[in-house]
């Protein structure tokens, strides 16, 4: 009966993650709107070492939108709180998707998709073990370049990003450039999200464009 009583308690908690997975993805699709039919997944999970999987969505904006999925992984467990509590990640590119694009390794859109996921899981996995805030700014060094952010909320009117209760959030991933990061550093990261804005830049990682600084 012991080793009957584990197995059964696995099953239980096993069902409840899937209960809750399946409750968050309803609410960020109602959220985002309707969802590309493919997922960027990763061969290794991201719970184990891989990197994130990328939820596409290209009715959210002009252009298209990325989330994660995987960072809270229960109701009271993820990355460490904001001031919108847990989150997902969010990113956008002025580029849109299709079954061609994301298939073709060599283009725009494949690109900017692999570099969103490097930077979705270096902050995925450096969210459980710092806080990071709407307006923080961000390095991720890397081997051949230094990848620079600044981070933001995501609004969408009065649609709320609850789930039996409690409320999370996503934060806003922007790549911007290392004298942009350097400004909203000295200026705050209002003053060149105002900037990237008047410029039409904003809410995208796309960097094919000129610094605003």
């Amino acid at each position: 009966m012991g080793i009957l009583d584990r197995l059964f308690r696995k099953k239980t908690s096993e069902d409840r993650l899937n209960e809750f997975f399946e409750k968050k993805e309803k609410v960020i699709d109602s959220i985002l709107g309707e969802r590309f039919h493919l997922v960027s997944h990763s061969i290794i999970p991201f719970s184990a070492g891989g990197l994130t999987d990328m939820y596409i969505y290209p009715n959210t904006i002009e252009g298209t939108a990325f989330a994660t999925m995987e960072l809270i992984e229960y109701f009271d467990k993820g990355p460490i709180p904001n001031r919108n509590g847990m989150y997902e990640l969010l990113a956008f590119t002025k580029l849109k998707v299709d079954d061609q694009v994301i298939k073709d390794e060599n283009s725009p859109f494949a690109r900017i998709l692999r570099r969103l996921t490097k930077i979705f899981t270096d902050i995925g996995r450096y969210s459980y073990t710092a806080k990071l805030e709407p307006y923080d700014t961000c390095e991720i060094p890397g081997k051949d370049e230094t990848l620079c952010l600044v981070f933001d909320e995501y609004e969408n009117g009065n649609a709320e990003f609850i789930i039996d209760g409690k409320k999370y959030g996503f934060l806003v991933c922007i790549e911007v450039f290392r004298s942009e990061m350097e400004y909203a550093m000295k200026n705050g990261s209002a003053e060149l999200i105002r900037l990237l804005k008047e410029k039409g830049y904003y809410p995208y990682s796309d960097l094919d464009r000129e610094p605003v600084v």
